[in-house]
């Protein structure tokens, strides 16, 4: 069967914070965003826990996958987005948080949020003028409102405008 182009999506911004910030410590950690390889393909798998095919996402050619890291240790990927960078906006095709990010137990909260601001950064820095848009489960849709700015346009889709997405880029990104 093939696979769909667009995803209905169903993360939860647990909060917004400046970074990611450690449940346990409650310490807050600078962030980075850079290109998924191929190498980092090893440790992102269903065995690993994570839910989404992200090596069907890499071999997508009109997407690019990035992947959230704690500044000094890139290794440990913290989440991942898919997204398509249009003529207007950034089009978000999936966001997933690492599986030891997600649930009750998780690790760090601010993943979802810092990911989605990232979005937003990109369509500025690309001329979207901040916008993105995504597919939203329907359950998810006022949440969605309430935590991002985010306009229900109807069916599934979700858009975020330039007010509410500079309001995230200048949350995650301090100059």
């Amino acid at each position: 069967m093939a696979k769909l182009n667009s995803y209905l999506l169903d993360f939860e911004i647990d909060k917004l914070t400046d970074s990611i910030f450690n449940r346990i410590s409650g310490d807050s950690f600078r962030t980075e965003i850079a290109l998924l390889t191929k190498s980092d393909l090893k440790s992102i798998s269903n065995q690993q826990g994570w839910l989404f095919d992200w090596k069907y996402e890499f071999s997508q050619l009109d997407r690019e996958i990035y992947k959230l890291t704690i500044v000094d240790n890139t290794d440990i990927i913290q989440g991942l987005i898919s997204l398509t960078v249009k003529s207007d906006h950034v089009y978000m095709y999936l966001l997933e948080s690492s599986p030891f990010n997600v649930g009750q137990k998780k690790l760090y909260e601010g993943v979802p949020g810092n990911l989605v601001a990232f979005a937003c950064k990109l369509s500025f820095q690309r001329g979207g003028e901040g916008f993105v848009s995504f597919e939203s489960k329907t359950k998810l849709i006022d949440h969605y409102t309430s935590s991002l700015g985010a306009y229900y346009l109807g069916g599934q889709l979700m858009v975020i405008d330039s007010i509410a997405a500079r309001r995230l880029v200048e949350k995650y990104f301090k100059p």
